[in-house]
């Protein structure tokens, strides 16, 4: 009986927690970069690029990615599909772009979990020669599912700092 009553106290404390954290989330990280602002964010902005430096398309060599429209455009989709549960299935549209300023992208995940996110890239000159990359995704998660949200915020910065470390390496060779 005491098992009972304690395993139910915990449940509703777990619930209690879940109904007074917050529901949204933003996950922002950033990397100067020895380059000029047009070359860093010419490059940043084609998508196709990603899978020279982003981990979650590195993560499966057989991941299957087609491409829809023009790279580096509004509306140019990159979709994805992998058996590998860290990649999983979904697609990425550019949403908005300020050339050498900021460009905008929808996350679509269907697979493992369905969610659709919004990040955007900017770039900030530092001087003629350096540039300050700044990468934000932005997401929600439902009740009580948004108890995941601080262990996804750390795996997620985790990844995006991997990211611009790949990607400092690639553009300053």
């Amino acid at each position: 009986m005491i098992f009972l009553y304690s395993l139910g106290v915990l449940i509703l404390l777990i619930l209690v927690a879940a109904a007074l954290m917050p529901k949204a989330f933003t996950i922002s990280t950033e990397v100067i970069i020895r380059k000029p602002v047009t070359e860093v964010f010419n490059y940043v902005k084609q998508i196709k690029n990603q899978e020279k430096y982003s981990v979650w398309v590195m993560a499966d060599p057989n991941i299957k990615i087609v491409y829809t429209g023009v790279d580096g455009t509004v509306g140019f989709i990159s979709s994805w599909s992998s058996e590998n549960k860290n990649v999983g299935v979904g697609a990425q549209e550019i949403k908005a772009i300020k050339e050498d300023e900021r460009y905008d992208v929808e996350l679509r995940f269907e697979k493992p979990f369905k969610a659709t996110n919004q990040a955007y890239t900017t770039t900030q000159a530092v001087d003629g020669s350096s540039t300050k990359v700044t990468t934000v995704f932005s997401g929600t998660n439902p009740f009580p599912m948004n108890l995941m949200i601080p262990f996804i915020k750390g795996m997620l910065l985790k990844d995006m700092n991997q990211n611009f470390v790949n990607l400092k390496k690639i553009l300053e060779g």
